[in-house]
């Protein structure tokens, strides 16, 4: 039992943390796979192989790259939202081992594609709001804090993860309170009440 509470939790934490960059994880995967830190469920060992490392790590290296170009940033968060998704998904069912199938792609649909889901579209709406405040200047700051934490979370999950688990709900938890009180704020009238003049019957 503790083992399964384990093994989701390093896969809720790691996918979380492709909320933030969807490659960093499974390069961390895949190397810590590599070095005998994880063990991977029947099906995915694949992760550790060297051609996946190096897949990852190009693919790393493209993405956190690609994400300091102007405008291309914003382009980039529609277009990897549903890539974060299928990799948390795929991330979390990648240590879930000794539960039934259908058990097993469940959570890591609900647990793990919305995690990363949900970190992903509050991380583009952030960046959607500095785009229009800085310019795109504050861009690059925004792109250097979601890389380091998508390495600072992955590496968590790894070493500690029921504590991974816990900040991936917790950021969960603030990204859809975010998106609550935008929506909230944006539904409510802008126009001003005229005065009411006391002497009408």
């Amino acid at each position: 039992m503790l083992d399964t509470i384990v093994a989701i939790s390093i896969g809720i934490g790691l996918a979380a943390a492709c909320g933030f960059r969807v490659f960093v994880p499974t390069l961390i995967i895949g190397i810590a796979a590599r070095a005998d830190l994880l063990t991977l469920a029947d099906g995915f060992q694949w992760m550790g192989s060297w051609l996946a490392i190096a897949t990852f790590g190009t693919a790393t290296v493209l993405e956190v790259g690609a994400y300091y170009l102007p405008w291309l940033d914003n382009l980039l968060d529609t277009a990897s939202t549903p890539l974060a998704i299928v990799a948390g998904v795929i991330v979390s069912a990648a240590f879930i081992q000794d539960m039934h199938p259908v058990l097993k792609w469940s959570l890591a649909v609900i647990a793990g594609g919305g995690a990363a889901g949900t970190i992903k579209a509050g991380l583009a709406g952030l960046r959607v709001g500095s785009t229009l405040t800085t310019g795109g200047a504050a861009n690059p700051i925004v792109s250097t804090f979601e890389w380091v934490i998508a390495i600072a979370m992955s590496v968590l999950a790894i070493f500690l993860p029921i504590i991974a688990a816990v900040v991936a709900i917790a950021l969960v938890a603030f990204f859809v309170r975010f998106a609550y009180a935008f929506v909230v704020r944006r539904s409510k009238p802008d126009s001003k009440e005229s005065p009411v003049t006391s002497g009408e019957a």
